[in-house]
């Protein structure tokens, strides 16, 4: 009977250190670290599956997770991956299939409900029909503006503004005296930091990244203008040190009432809604200008697993869980309803109990089924995007733009240089990938 015991003893212990490890790799946005505060769930949930965690800033997320997943390494076993790349990814045999994984766990799926997931960001992260990614949540873009400050000012924002008067609100609200900026923009260097609000820019002044061969088109007049024109309404009428400004520095200049506008990702209203400012938050669709599309982006931030993984089985247990109705449920208890992960599920959209704490949530489903990316640009574009192009070349091409865009924001060289100097940048990057 002791023998029996000891037996019993060992394999319990035993069972109790077989743990697999999944090592995910994130970009340090607020919905992220909610999912790795609410993780401990899970692992409670399943004992035999440790999960280890690295969060990085976005560009530097992007540097690492691209060597490591195209050499192979298997430093992660799942990883945030952007609309931008899982297709590419997908393409190069970098990710694993997530149909392919769903076969294997019919009972999972089943309960998962794929079919739930919004048709415009479920196919955004499709190669050749099948599923590579699954979204954590999705996004476009739109104004969000401090109605109080507008009010006290006797400004009325429309329901679509231009650029103009985005900009002549601005200047008006700026009042740095008090501690108060009239907008917020990006200018960190990034092609998803600092380009993404200026494409979208440049989108609706009739510019575009590349023509319909390839070629670039970043010394167009199109761009002198849109590119002036952000540059003078930043340094203007928006907080100093603009080329260190991201979402986390505007989310923070918003949420305390420190900035009356910022055109941004329609997920930051569901973070502002908690915050000082909350009660004054109001939003308007995304600013256009000469032309009426390519003003508001198409984004979703994904969990994949790498091929090189070797805790596959695990990872999609955890990606699925992260991803679920029941997580998004449990969001909402933690967090409170506007604060849950948006812009992924149609059931999120049929809850009422959402709808009634997020105002903001018909104006962000709407932009996001809105978004074309198709039809994002005045002439045709060599490949889809709004704000960004997908093409394997683009991540070079635009984080080399962003550079230049940046020390033209910081007025350390012109406009007009940023763009010859991008313009060669990018002409010399597609000839080598062989466009033309």
């Amino acid at each position: 009977m002791q023998k029996l015991l000891g037996l019993l003893v060992a394999l319990l212990f035993g069972t109790a250190l077989a743990q697999t490890t999944v090592t995910i790799a994130s970009v340090n946005n607020p919905d992220m670290v909610t999912m790795q505060e609410l993780s401990s769930v899970f692992e409670a949930a399943n004992p035999d599956i440790k999960l280890e965690w690295l969060f990085l800033d976005e560009g530097t997320l992007r540097s690492r997770l691209t060597t490591d997943v195209a050499t192979g390494s298997g430093a992660f076993d799942l990883v945030t991956v952007g609309a931008y790349e899982t297709p590419l990814w997908a393409a190069n045999d970098w990710i694993v299939s997530v149909d392919k994984l769903s076969e294997a766990n019919p009972e999972a799926a089943e309960t998962y409900d794929f079919d739930d997931l919004l048709p415009a960001i479920r196919d955004g992260l499709s190669y050749n029909g099948e599923l590579f990614a699954v979204p954590f949540y999705a996004e476009s873009s739109f104004t969000m503006y401090n109605k109080r400050l507008f009010d006290e000012a006797g400004l009325t924002m429309p329901e679509q503004p231009t650029w103009e008067q985005i900009a002549d609100f601005a200047c008006q609200l700026n009042d740095p005296e008090n501690g108060v900026y009239g907008i917020a923009l990006r200018g960190k260097p990034g092609w998803g930091d600092n380009m993404a609000p200026i494409t979208t820019v440049v989108n609706t002044f009739g510019g575009q990244w590349f023509d319909a061969e390839g070629h670039p088109q970043l010394d167009s007049q199109a761009w002198h203008d849109a590119l002036t024109f952000y540059a003078d309404l930043v340094n203007r009428c928006g907080p100093p040190g603009v080329t260190g400004n991201s979402f986390p520095e505007s989310l923070q200049l918003m949420s305390t009432g420190k900035a009356a506008m910022w055109v941004d990702a329609t997920v930051a209203a569901g973070f502002l809604a908690g915050s000082e400012a909350g009660p004054d938050m109001a939003q308007a669709l995304a600013p256009v200008g000469p032309v009426a599309k390519g003003n508001a982006w198409l984004w979703s931030w994904n969990l994949a697993i790498p091929a090189s993984s070797d805790a596959q089985e695990a990872a999609y247990k955890f990606m699925t869980w992260a991803t679920s109705k029941d997580y998004i449920e449990l969001v909402a208890a933690e967090k409170g309803w506007a604060a849950i992960p948006p812009g992924t599920r149609k059931s999120t959209y049929e809850r009422q109990e959402y709808l009634d704490a997020a105002p903001f949530a018909t104006m962000t489903l709407n932009a996001i089924l809105n978004a074309d990316p198709t039809d994002s640009t005045l002439e045709p574009q060599v490949a889809p995007g709004v704000q960004f192009v997908q093409i394997p070349e683009f991540q070079g091409i635009g984080t080399d733009v962003a550079q230049q865009v940046a020390a033209a924001l910081a007025g350390d060289i012109s406009v007009d240089e940023a763009l010859a100097n991008s313009q060669k940048l990018a002409d010399e990057a597609m000839k080598d990938a062989g466009y033309y």
